[in-house]
């Protein structure tokens, strides 16, 4: 861990075997240091079926463990900086919980712990952050089962602890709780905020599925015919579409605000299914979500009820009826409170080159449309994990050679950190960079270096801040502290002779 120490706030003399050392308030000043590109670069992990992590359920945990730091080195390698990682694929978790139990996707039954004990989640968020990236905790809010379960549903399943609350769908092995049932949210929420409060997690994250896709039941329609009728003897008049909608606005609205309660600096984002309703903007076809996964997507983003919003915009550029751009540009229009607007993309078709050369575009035009705040989240993981992947490969030739902070987020936290204490030792020729925080606000560094006119930008986590070498022509040095929010302190700047 990393010592809080102050150093000596004075300015030493440079000298052959000398000693620099610069405090926050000394000379030389930072202030025209550049600061380093801004961008949400991030991937989904998904643990349901094993599409992403561990690769097949009853792995041993050793396995379990050199899967996920491969994950992890790999994001890192490829310049990216936050893992979306699936923690609830469906009333059960890649976790230890007391409120659900364990997932069928590590062990190979439902309810069994990992032997010998650890907690996935635990080593997920350490790992993550050793290497300066962002872990978000995926949720799954209403999901009871998924036919990919190939087990017996545990006997902690909220299908069998509490069936009142659960709905069978069609003939695969779909359960879903009833959105409607304010047992399901509390139920949901608890998950929830006991991971945000046990785990030092960046992000909660849903993604498409509220009420189920209607595939999900033969095409019929969801099955709540009781909960609506109490509704009504209630004295309830709202609409059944209406209804169902309302219920999930409230869920989330409840999310938002009380994940905020739980920690401030937990950032709470959605990723709904990409069109709101076909028709909006002009030209577009497609899923109606408003009308058939109840999902005012629109209403969340306009009322600001999240700080990220990752609409799955899963289309081409050139895609007349679902265009990328066009979409991503009707949602702009939409984020009235400025929240982050990072979309997803599916890099499952960018195994070629004009998959690849697709993807590296819609980074590109995100950049061009968002130039404040750009990001792009990719799903999912598992194509980016082969050496010799196709995308990785123009990734990092092209939009992520270099390393970016994430944008910031400062309606949660607009106050920067205190600046680094620095110093500079060593003779001349083997120059060593050594830097600490100045209070407990710090997670992160940007340490950059300067040779000739170009600056370089490397990121570090604060818990791992060891001293730096100098690279070769380096003549100007500087670092800055970033908090949990990517506030960034100013600048301190040392000469190198």
């Amino acid at each position: 861990m990393l010592t809080r120490t102050p150093l000596l706030a004075v300015a030493l003399s440079l000298s052959a075997g000398g000693l620099v050392a610069q405090s926050p308030t000394g000379a030389p000043a930072g202030d025209d240091v550049p600061r380093a590109p801004r961008e949400f670069r991030a991937a989904w992990v998904a643990t349901v079926a094993n599409i992403d992590w561990p690769s097949e359920p009853g792995l041993s945990v050793s396995r379990q463990k050199q899967e996920a730091v491969a994950i992890l080195d790999r994001l890192a390698a490829l310049n990216m900086n936050a893992v979306v990682f699936q923690v609830r694929p469906h009333a059960d978790a890649m976790y230890r919980s007391r409120l659900e139990p364990w997932s069928y996707y590590l062990t190979g039954r439902q309810g069994r712990a990992p032997q010998p004990s650890y907690d996935p989640l635990e080593l997920w968020v350490a790992e993550a952050h050793a290497r300066g990236l962002q872990l978000h905790a995926w949720f799954n809010p209403y999901r009871a089962n998924h036919p990919a379960n190939r087990g017996e549903l545990s006997a902690e399943s909220i299908v069998r602890r509490h069936p009142e609350l659960v709905v069978k769908l069609g003939k695969d092995g779909y359960y879903w709780m009833d959105p409607a049932l304010e047992a399901v949210q509390e139920h949901s929420l608890a998950v929830i905020l006991d991971v945000v409060q046990r785990y030092d997690v960046d992000g909660v994250h849903f993604d498409d599925y509220f009420y189920p896709y209607r595939s999900y039941n033969d095409g019929a329609d969801f099955p709540d015919d009781a909960s609506y009728e109490a509704y009504q003897r209630g004295g309830g008049e709202l609409a059944r579409d209406d209804w169902r909608r309302a219920a999930v606005d409230r869920f989330v609205e409840r999310v938002h605000r009380e994940v905020h309660a739980a920690k401030p600096h937990v950032e709470f984002g959605i990723s709904p299914f990409g069109i709101w309703r076909p028709g909006h903007p002009p030209g577009i076809q497609g899923l109606d979500q408003y009308d058939s996964l109840y999902a005012d997507a629109k209403r969340w983003l306009n009322e600001g009820w999240v700080d990220y919003f990752t609409p799955q915009l899963y289309w081409p550029i050139a895609q007349v009826p679902q265009s990328f751009p066009v979409l991503l540009g009707w949602w702009q229009d939409q984020n009235a409170h400025g929240r982050h607007l990072w979309p997803g993309t599916s890099i499952g078709r960018a195994r070629n080159d004009a998959g690849t050369t697709e993807i590296v575009n819609q980074v590109m035009v995100v950049r061009g449309m968002l130039p404040a705040d750009p990001g792009l989240c990719m799903f999912s993981m598992k194509v980016l994990m082969p050496a010799d992947a196709p995308l990785a490969t123009r990734l990092l030739e092209g939009p992520y050679a270099g390393r970016a902070l994430i944008p910031a987020t400062p309606w949660l936290d607009d106050r920067p950190p205190a600046a680094p204490q620095v110093e500079l030792g060593g003779p001349r020729g083997r120059r060593e960079l050594r830097f600490r925080a100045a209070d407990d606000d710090t997670f992160l560094f940007v340490v950059s270096e300067q040779r000739g006119p170009r600056w370089t930008h490397a990121i570090v986590p604060a818990e791992n801040a060891r001293p730096q070498p100098l690279g070769e022509g380096v003549t100007r040095v500087a670092v800055r502290a970033v908090d949990r929010s990517r506030n960034e302190s100013a600048a301190v700047a040392v000469d190198v002779d």
